[in-house]
């Protein structure tokens, strides 16, 4: 199960030293159900290939990603095939256990934007969560946690769908 909170931010917070940082591309094999492919490559780590699952939800749903090789991520990749999403994710902690992660997706290109997430073990830690008490309301102003047409599966249809 992902239960998690997202938001629309203008660029990686300020102030701020990113714990990790990956970078990552990721397609669409079905955007309902949500089936996506993602390659991602810690900095000065190694790179994983995992296939994930996603099932309806908002703040919570069900989740099942599973590594697979990379001579399946491209065949798969050539299934989709349209360019892959690129992003950069910077995960800054917390406290709490708790961690930020930053997304900058599809960095140069007119549809580039930014949003950022937050991961918690249960609904109603998601729900009494503040940004304000992390000291980043202002940063974390923009929650689209419940709004349609903002999720990657959403974006994908918008900017390559007519590829496919």
């Amino acid at each position: 199960m992902e239960i998690e909170r997202k938001w629309l931010v203008a660029g990686w917070p300020e102030g701020r030293a990113p714990e990790t940082v990956y970078d990552m591309d990721q397609g669409y094999i079905s955007v309902r159900p949500t089936v996506r492919i993602r390659r991602e490559s810690a900095a000065g780590g190694g790179t994983q290939y995992i296939l994930c699952f996603k099932g309806k939800g908002g703040l919570s749903r069900e989740e099942i990603e599973t590594p697979i090789d990379a001579a399946l991520f491209s065949r798969l990749c050539a299934l989709i095939g349209c360019p892959l999403i690129h992003k950069e994710r910077r995960d800054y902690p917390l406290g709490g256990g708790l961690t930020l992660e930053v997304n900058s997706v599809d960095k140069g290109a007119p549809t580039a934007f930014f949003y950022a997430e937050v991961e918690f073990s249960t609904e109603e830690a998601a729900r009494a969560w503040s940004p304000a008490d992390a000291g980043l309301a202002g940063y974390l102003a923009d929650e689209v946690t419940a709004r349609s047409g903002v999720s990657m599966g959403a974006y994908w249809e918008r900017t390559r769908h007519g590829a496919l």
